[in-house]
């Protein structure tokens, strides 16, 4: 990405057819950005909450939509979510899986595209058909912060799994898959998917937020780090509440990521090989920081990440499940 997420992570780390533009993106297009903006949401996307999300309060967000960076990164931002939704994204020939893609962005915007659209751009022609979180950001108001992304997260998980068969898609194959503050969200839904942090909705809500598995992309997984409300340290110190049955985890990180600490996903890894939680890991000499699925250059190993993931799915979900 080209803005720099050690500022967004503050101190702590030092396709379908388009609607109309939202007044949000309208205002990009007008802000002096130029260019083309990508449309979000797509035509084709779940509300998460029939009325007011969790924790509303008087004053609300305000939709920000921006376009950010150059090409070829040119790139869709999210900021004032007041509306989270789920964007639907099907592959041509679905082979039965489906994915949750949760971008990251230090908690401060959403980088929706970066690490959402083009999730979808690359796994649909793979079979997966893929959903796409636009969650809300803790620090814009809403009560409880430390819940809002993770109560998003939840009832995504519970909502896309509810259309499993409406969808084309099996429900014991939905995994997820996070970047960067994202992989902190996918880590938190990964241990925390039954902690109560919302009142049901629906009968949607009766079904499980658990993901047959997950994968974490240059990801936090230590809620100290992310500091987001109060009680973080504990309740998402996400390695620390990894248990045998946890799903299983896909972890690619490059070693020179100034951003997240190396420390971050191995943290994870050994916390997986202790609790005998299936894990592979992937530790790029090179690559940086927010490569997203297609931002790495083909002569750069990482850039290879989406076609393991994609082998390791596969075989994760054909394993036989412990007893």
């Amino acid at each position: 990405m080209q803005i720099d997420r050690r500022m967004m992570l503050g101190g702590a780390l030092g396709a379908a057819m388009m609607p109309a533009l939202s007044p949000a993106q309208a205002a990009a297009q007008q802000s002096g950005l130029g260019g083309a903006v990508t449309a979000w949401p797509p035509a084709d996307h779940i509300r998460l909450w029939p009325g007011r999300a969790p924790g509303a309060s008087r004053v609300l967000p305000r939709p920000d939509f921006t376009m950010n960076g150059t090409p070829p990164r040119r790139e869709l931002h999210l900021r004032g979510v007041l509306d989270p939704v789920v964007g639907i994204y099907r592959a041509p020939q679905p082979d039965g899986r489906a994915l949750l893609a949760i971008p990251g962005g230090g908690y401060r915007f959403i980088s929706v595209e970066n690490e959402g659209i083009n999730v979808a751009r690359t796994f649909n022609p793979l079979g997966v058909t893929v959903y796409v979180l636009g969650y809300r950001l803790p620090g814009e108001g809403w009560a409880e912060p430390q819940d809002v992304p993770l109560q998003d997260a939840q009832r995504a998980m519970r909502l896309v799994r509810a259309r499993a068969s409406t969808d084309g898609f099996e429900p014991t194959k939905l995994g997820i898959v996070g970047f960067s503050a994202g992989g902190l969200l996918a880590a938190s839904l990964s241990v925390a998917h039954d902690d109560p942090v919302y009142t049901k909705v629906d009968a949607a809500d009766e079904g499980s937020a658990r993901p047959a598995f997950a994968g974490l992309v240059y990801p936090v997984v230590s809620g100290d780090v992310m500091r987001v409300g109060k009680d973080a340290a504990g309740r998402f110190d996400t390695a620390r509440r990894i248990r045998r049955d946890s799903p299983p985890v896909f972890i690619a990180h490059a070693i020179d990521d100034p951003v997240v600490p190396l420390a971050q996903p191995l943290s994870m890894m050994q916390a997986c090989q202790t609790a005998g939680v299936p894990v592979e890991a992937h530790f790029f000499q090179e690559g940086g920081h927010g490569f997203g699925p297609a931002y790495l250059p083909a002569e750069l190993p990482g850039s290879r990440w989406p076609d393991l993931f994609d082998r390791w799915m596969k075989r994760t979900l054909a394993a036989p499940r412990a007893a």
